[in-house]
């Protein structure tokens, strides 16, 4: 643990979990420090960590952190999840105005080619996003609506040193592959007009919503779906926070979506699912 630190961070995105070959299984985990630093933290492999240390989108925690050698992105650090303590979870109150305090505190752009200007000048690998308008919700079929063999294998392996052999049976199969993959079309403003972008929406909301509407709706899971992506986030003050891959830093997700009300609403935000 040399140079490194306890620090008090604000957890703004989760990930829906896919296998790792060196740590189980993971989640990309984001918030902003009490300093107003935003953090990307690994490895978390959240659905293994006991039942104490599991925090949710929101919620304050302290955690023992470092600089990764192999990670140069200033955001990632690694996490001690044993020495992870989790605190209070900060209320959607009075228009989200506890909520909002730090979403103006982090790095925010309202053009995504901006954001990846910044990436270009300073290595920012973490920002928000506002889109002027969401146009629509595309779900494409996954390459394999499974987990391949080699993911699989991946599970079982990393599974089979921390537990029993059922045990690694049993998480294996909780941990199921969402068979689609969802990008938003969006617009945002610019001073030579609106442009049109395409992005991949990984927020582990979204997949807990596809089960969700699959298990209420069976074969019509997609006209509920859609309705909650396409109608219900854009009607309110929606925006994404944006965090790029680590080998193909150009590449960006949609790692979390945030959706206070609109400023005028004066209504609290309800829960995705």
């Amino acid at each position: 643990m040399a140079h490194s630190r306890i620090e008090r961070i604000l957890i703004l995105a989760k990930t829906y979990p896919s296998p790792s070959s060196q740590y189980v299984e993971t989640s990309c985990v984001a918030g902003i420090t009490e300093q107003g630093c935003m953090r990307r933290l690994y490895p978390v492999p959240f659905r293994l960590v006991e039942d104490r240390r599991q925090f949710k989108k929101w919620q304050w925690v302290d955690v023992r952190v470092s600089k990764p050698a192999s990670d140069r992105r200033p955001e990632s650090h690694r996490i001690y999840v044993d020495t992870l303590e989790c605190g209070s979870q900060i209320t959607t109150k009075d228009d989200w105005i506890e909520r909002r305090r730090w979403i103006d505190n982090s790095p925010s752009f309202g053009d995504f080619a901006s954001l990846d200007t910044a990436r270009l000048d300073s290595g920012l690998s973490l920002g928000i996003l506002r889109p002027n308008r969401i146009l629509c919700l595309d779900i494409q079929p996954s390459r394999s609506p499974h987990w391949t063999s080699e993911e699989r294998e991946k599970l079982k392996k990393q599974q089979m040193e921390l537990f029993s052999e059922a045990d690694a049976r049993r998480d294996m199969q909780d941990l199921r592959k969402i068979p689609h993959d969802f990008y938003y079309h969006y617009l945002c403003r610019t001073s030579e007009g609106d442009v049109e972008y395409r992005h991949k929406i990984v927020d582990w909301e979204i997949g807990a919503l596809y089960w969700n509407c699959l298990r209420n709706h069976g074969k019509g899971w997609e006209a509920a779906f859609r309705r909650k992506i396409e109608s219900e986030l854009p009607a309110r003050d929606l925006m994404f926070l944006m965090g790029n891959l680590h080998r193909f830093q150009d590449q960006w997700l949609i790692v979390s979506l945030i959706y206070p009300p609109k400023r005028a609403a004066g209504s609290a935000q309800g829960a995705l699912f």
